[in-house]
């Protein structure tokens, strides 16, 4: 699996590549820019929605705010990340790195992951396929 790096003044924490959908953009869309400027890639098979999660952030003065994401299932040649954005564009971003997973390496690794329990999704999709419809997967 490709994950990329944010590293947050209290914590960091290796997460899929991602982000925003721009107003009037579909899924797709955003999932192709995404990709495109964090890893560098064009071509990619996409597959289903597989999983989801609402994740909420506390503010500043009391405010909340989250965000809902939806995860697909992308296939893709092996390939070297080579995000379109600079490395100064992402740093603006939170992002630090941007690597290959191995399902061994989630596992050994003594690291925050986004979703929490990604590790056992990833074992529990290359085991049992993608499901039939998308699991609400937590924090």
């Amino acid at each position: 699996i490709l994950l990329v790096r944010f590293d947050f003044p209290n914590r960091t924490v290796w997460a899929t590549p991602g982000g925003g959908i721009d107003e009037g953009e579909s899924d797709e869309a955003a999932l192709r820019r995404e990709l495109r400027e964090e890893a560098g890639i064009e071509e990619f098979d996409l597959g289903p929605l597989i999983w989801t999660r609402t994740h909420h952030v506390p503010f500043g003065r009391g405010r909340w705010d989250g965000q809902t994401e939806r995860f697909y299932l992308v296939r893709t040649r092996p390939f070297d990340p080579a995000p379109r954005l600079t490395w100064e564009q992402l740093r603006d971003e939170g992002v630090t790195d941007v690597r290959w997973w191995t399902a061994e390496e989630l596992e050994a690794a003594d690291a925050l992951f986004a979703p929490s329990r990604l590790p056992l999704l990833i074992g529990t999709l290359l085991a049992d396929g993608p499901p039939a419809e998308p699991i609400d997967v937590g924090v």
